[in-house]
């Protein structure tokens, strides 16, 4: 079973400056991502695997949780101590939290029209 965490304690997590990888499509990114978190396709995730640490947790989000479940049961596999994020980004920004739009992870929040 791959390990979730709910919107609530990532919430938490995010605002305490954890690591979100987000492995939606890049133009699902750009158009509103978790401010911070980095784009990391499904497909190009081995190639930044060395990128990424194995002493700290990793947050692994995508749209509604399909496929940050299948990146972060590859990352347990390889010993990183992944998460994903129950709901994804629509659970994010549904609960009115921030998004970011954009090719960077950002920091500034976009307004709820870019979002969508």
């Amino acid at each position: 079973m791959v390990p979730e965490i709910g919107q609530q304690r990532f919430a938490e997590a995010q605002a305490a400056g954890a690591l979100v990888v987000d492995v939606r499509n890049s133009g699902e990114y750009r158009a509103g991502h978790v401010p911070g978190a980095r784009s990391a396709p499904l497909p190009n995730l081995p190639l930044i695997l060395s990128e990424l640490p194995k002493d700290r947790p990793v947050y692994v989000i995508c749209q509604s949780g399909g496929r940050s479940a299948q990146a972060t049961s590859l990352l347990r596999d390889l010993g990183y101590d992944a998460h994903s994020v129950s709901g994804g980004t629509a659970a994010w920004t549904d609960a009115g939290r921030p998004a970011v739009t954009g090719d960077a992870p950002g920091t500034a929040p976009a307004t709820s029209e870019e979002t969508r």
